[in-house]
C-alpha cells in the first residue's frame, strides 16, 4: 500500500467510535500522525470518559503508527483551541483536520424542542466546526498547505424530527462552501461529507445504515486529505456502499416561469399548481439520497 498521507499531521475530531475511530485508523495506515479527539460522551452528549480516544490511539500504535488522544470538547472555544494546539505542540504542525464531533437527541416536533437541545446539538456541531476550522486555519494559512473535510448529513435535507440536528449539519454545508473560497489561495481545500454509515448510536434495525461500514467513508475521506486531491475544493460528497458522488446542491431549476413584465399573486395561483407544483403533497417528498 503506499502511504498517501506519510508524515503529515492530523486531528481528527469525535474519533473514539465509528466513522471517526474508522477516519483515525485509516491515516494513521497511511502514514499520517493522529492527534485522536473524543471526549467519551454518550451519543447525545451526557458524560465524559477518556476511554474511546485511548483505545484508538492504542490500536493506531500497535498497527505500527503514531497517535496522541485529546480529550477536549469542541463546543467551547478554548477547547477546540487545545485540540488543535495538541498537534502543533506534539508534532510542529497542522496539515488535515477532520470534522467529525456530534451529539443528537431524541427526534421531537419542532414545536417539542427545547432549547437546551437545540444549543447543545448547534454548538457541537456547527459552532464546534467554527471553532477548530479557524484555529486550524490560522497555521495552514502559514505554511500554505492544508486539507479539511467537514461532516455534514442527509438529515438536512428534511428527516422529521431533526430540527436542530438538520439545522446544524445544513449550516455545516455552507460554512464549508465559503471557508473553501476563503482560503483557496493558500494551498488549502475545504470538502464536506453527507456519510450514511454505522455509528454508535445507529438503530440495529434500519438495514440503509447498517448495511454502510465506517470503513467505507474512512476510505474516501482519506482521499480528500492527501495531496492527490488538491484539485478539489467546496464540493459536498455522498459515500454509500460503494457509491461516491459529489452533490449540486442547489439543484438545477427544473422547470421556470418567465414573464418579463413580472407576475401577480392571481396568475402564479392559476400557474403553479399545473407547472411548478404539479403532482407535489403536503406530507409526501422526493427521494433524497442517491445510490444509482
Amino acid at each position: 500500500m503506499k502511504p498517501m498521507l506519510k508524515d503529515r499531521i492530523a486531528v481528527v475530531t469525535g474519533a473514539g467510535n465509528g466513522i471517526g475511530r474508522a477516519h483515525a485508523i485509516s491515516m494513521a495506515r497511511h502514514g499520517a500522525k493522529v492527534v485522536v479527539n473524543d471526549i467519551g460522551t454518550s451519543t447525545d452528549g451526557v458524560g465524559t470518559s477518556n476511554g474511546p480516544a485511548d483505545k484508538v490511539v492504542s490500536e493506531i500504535i500497535a498497527g505500527g503508527g503514531t497517535a496522541v488522544p485529546n480529550y477536549d470538547s469542541v463546543a467551547t472555544e478554548d477547547g477546540a483551541n487545545r485540540i488543535i494546539d495538541t498537534a502543533v505542540r506534539e508534532f510542529g504542525r497542522i496539515d488535515i483536520l477532520v470534522n467529525n464531533a456530534g451529539v443528537v437527541r431524541e427526534p421531537r416536533d419542532i414545536d417539542e424542542v427545547s432549547f437546551n437541545d437545540w444549543d447543545v446539538v448547534l454548538k457541537t456541531h456547527l459552532y464546534g466546526m467554527f471553532f477548530t476550522l479557524r484555529r486550524a486555519c490560522s497555521y495552514m494559512k502559514k505554511q500554505k498547505y492544508g486539507r479539511v473535510v467537514n461532516t455534514a448529513s442527509h438529515t438536512a435535507f428534511g428527516w422529521r424530527g431533526f430540527a436542530d440536528y438538520s439545522a446544524a449539519k445544513e449550516g455545516i454545508v455552507g460554512l464549508t462552501r465559503t471557508v473553501a473560497r476563503d482560503v483557496a489561495d493558500f494551498g488549502i481545500t475545504v470538502n464536506a461529507i453527507r456519510p450514511i454509515a454505522a455509528w454508535r448510536g445507529t438503530k440495529e434495525n434500519i438495514p440503509l445504515v447498517a448495511a454502510n461500514r465506517p470503513e467505507d467513508v474512512a476510505s474516501l475521506v482519506t482521499y480528500l486529505v492527501s495531496e492527490e486531491a488538491g484539485n478539489t475544493n467546496g464540493q459536498i460528497f455522498e459515500v454509500w456502499k460503494g457509491h461516491v458522488g459529489i452533490f449540486v446542491d442547489p439543484p438545477p431549476v427544473k422547470e421556470i416561469l418567465k414573464n418579463e413584465k413580472g407576475w401577480t399573486t392571481e396568475e402564479l395561483a392559476e400557474l403553479i399548481p399545473n407547472t411548478l407544483a404539479k403532482g407535489l403533497t403536503a406530507t409526501i417528498f422526493p427521494e433524497i439520497i442517491h445510490w444509482d
